[in-house]
């Protein structure tokens, strides 16, 4: 046992520690707090404690536990709010109130509750770790119990029925085993392989699916300045994304924009089962004045829970909002433990810190005697100052995330929902899924989605040249250029989310929206090479009912557009030979 010598912040220097390890937990002072060890120097260490260190003096008690900081798995993780070291928050408040006292340990799984245990594996089969034992259905989940890392054999007792997380299940060559698990949240957890990223993490948003696609276990970033929406786009990717599971980890966000997603979760509807979205989601609530150190954590905290369910061969989406607040949680633990600081202040192992925690996505096959396949995909916000995109933090998960959703303040006031900005977005997962769209969406979906965005860039060049002479001095061909990416725009990348039709977009709807467009485009280039005024091109009353192509149903919308590019068509072809 040590004692405090030290006290900056959230962090405390102790002395007397010799033995103790880094990143072992400690219970600091009288009021036991939680800590880790986060630097040791002869008998010295440097703990971050993840609680307020208020009132802490010289001399008071550090005691070690052994541990590293841990999460418990299993059973009755989904719909449960948590803090970063995952302290449950609804059973604090149920039995403190409103705000949590120092000092407070609660499990943060029911010990009381009893779950229906069906056993899948029987008596006599040898297993290894990763295979499923049996299963306990959780909300719609299967929540599968899985045999623990270093534990092989026959099975020498198995039995369904209704069990606590810590009664006994299973035997397996004379150990134990229970429906709880801890887990090292700074260690990844073991997998088999890591897969090849196809299929795409589909996600209803039109810019996204179609222009800036994810893969399922890829990562994106999400970079916006204040106010251009970041945790509205990841509410909306948390609700709509074919992901099985969702975790969001709020770090470090304002209490009000953490509040409203607290209550707004509970709320939202899930749009494939019609039950409510929390019965699926796990949420890691950690606000700006809650102590940094715990907000650090709180990213560990999220992704150890999404590797869970992965490990069971479910599709993770997790959420990071946002990795900004995490970096600056830890360059004001670097500067107090006087680490020499990197550009900005940051410490220099940021992009080192950044890239371990993107790393830990992927799709992979999971342990065990059968073949599961699991995914985490990893969408992390940045909050960079003033919109600023060459700081240090945008710099380093530039380097390591593969998609690059741009916010821009300027659509995001212009109400242009989702305020993706197409021309500094990207995503390197093209190559790896145009087979995939190509096969199950349409042969040409590539080359329709290459051939909107050099129009929209054609725009771009083309608005240098309107804000000095105005669109009436640029030909007539320029001119429908930016009549047909005004379509692009208003028609198919801005989306409604208040409207079930237009909130969600199923791909062969998105196909169809722009085939349509750019069939308009085609049919208006060639009515206009043949002499046709271009204010009777524009002015053709099927325009609008390509605008109103979002509004129609999914099941409806292949016939709608059939019809509408034979409309189109006849009028063009029609006013066409009327004009020679």
């Amino acid at each position: 046992m040590g004692v405090i010598s030290r006290v900056s912040g959230p962090l405390i220097e102790a002395t007397g520690m010799r033995g103790n390890q880094i990143n072992e937990i400690v219970k600091v002072g009288d009021l036991t707090l939680m800590g880790e060890i986060i630097a040791l120097e002869r008998d010295k260490a440097s703990i971050q404690v993840y609680e307020d260190t208020s009132g802490l003096k010289p001399g008071e008690p550090v005691e070690g536990t052994g541990m590293p900081l841990c999460v418990e798995l299993g059973p009755g993780l989904l719909g449960s709010v948590f803090d970063g070291i995952q302290r449950p928050l609804e059973t604090i408040r149920s039995q403190q109130g409103d705000f949590i006292a120092r000092g407070v340990y609660v499990n943060a799984l029911d010990r009381n509750k009893k779950w229906d245990f069906k056993a899948t594996a029987k008596e006599g089969d040898s297993v290894v770790p990763g295979d499923v034992l049996g299963e306990v259905k959780e909300y719609s989940i299967r929540h599968r119990i899985l045999v623990p890392i270093g534990v092989s054999g026959k099975i020498t007792s198995l039995k369904s029925g209704k069990f606590t997380i810590e009664e006994t299940v299973a035997e397996i060559a004379g150990k134990k085993i229970i429906m709880l698990q801890c887990a090292a949240v700074r260690n990844p957890r073991a997998y088999k392989e890591k897969k090849h990223l196809e299929p795409p993490l589909i996600t209803g948003k039109r810019i996204v699916d179609s222009f800036f696609p994810l893969a399922k276990g890829g990562t994106a970033s999400i970079p916006g300045p204040f106010g251009s929406g970041k945790t509205v786009n990841q509410t909306d990717l948390a609700k709509y994304a074919d992901a099985e599971i969702v975790v969001y980890v709020g770090c470090g966000e304002r209490g009000n924009e953490m509040t409203e997603v607290l209550m707004q979760f509970p709320q939202l509807t899930d749009p494939r089962t019609k039950r409510p979205l929390m019965e699926r989601t796990v949420l890691v609530a950690n606000t700006s004045n809650m102590p940094v150190a715990a907000r650090e954590a709180s990213i560990y905290t999220g992704i150890t829970l999404a590797e869970y369910y992965r490990d069971m061969g479910y599709d993770v989406a997790l959420m990071a909002d946002s990795t900004s607040r995490w970096a600056e949680a830890m360059r004001e633990i670097s500067g107090r433990m006087e680490e020499m600081p990197g550009e900005e202040g940051y410490p220099a192992y940021l992009g080192k810190k950044l890239a371990e925690f993107y790393e830990r996505a992927g799709r992979i096959t999971c342990l065990g005697s059968d073949e599961r396949t699991g995914s985490i995909s990893v969408v992390g916000a940045v909050s960079p100052a003033g919109g600023d995109l060459s700081e240090p933090v945008s710099q380093a998960t530039l380097r390591v995330t593969k998609v690059f959703w741009a916010l821009d303040a300027n659509l995001s006031r212009r109400r242009h929902y989702p305020a993706i900005n197409w021309l500094k977005s990207y995503s390197l997962y093209h190559s790896e899924l145009r087979e995939w769209f190509e096969k199950n969406v349409a042969p040409d979906f590539g080359e329709l989605r290459t051939r909107a965005m050099t129009l929209l860039q054609k725009e771009a060049e083309l608005q240098n040249i309107v804000q000095l002479v105005g669109p009436d001095a640029l030909p007539e061909k320029e001119r429908l250029v930016l009549e047909a990416t005004k379509m692009l725009r208003e028609d198919f990348l801005q989306q409604n989310s208040f409207v079930e039709e237009d909130a969600y977009t199923p791909l062969p709807k998105q196909y169809l929206m722009l085939k349509t467009i750019l069939h308009y485009f085609d049919k208006a280039n060639a009515a206009l090479a043949l002499e046709m005024p271009l204010a009777k091109i524009v002015s053709i009353k099927e325009k609008e009912d390509v605008a109103r192509l979002k509004l129609v149903p999914p099941e409806e919308v292949e016939e709608k557009a059939k019809e509408l590019m034979k409309a189109i068509d006849c009028s063009l072809e029609v006013k066409t030979h009327s004009t020679q």
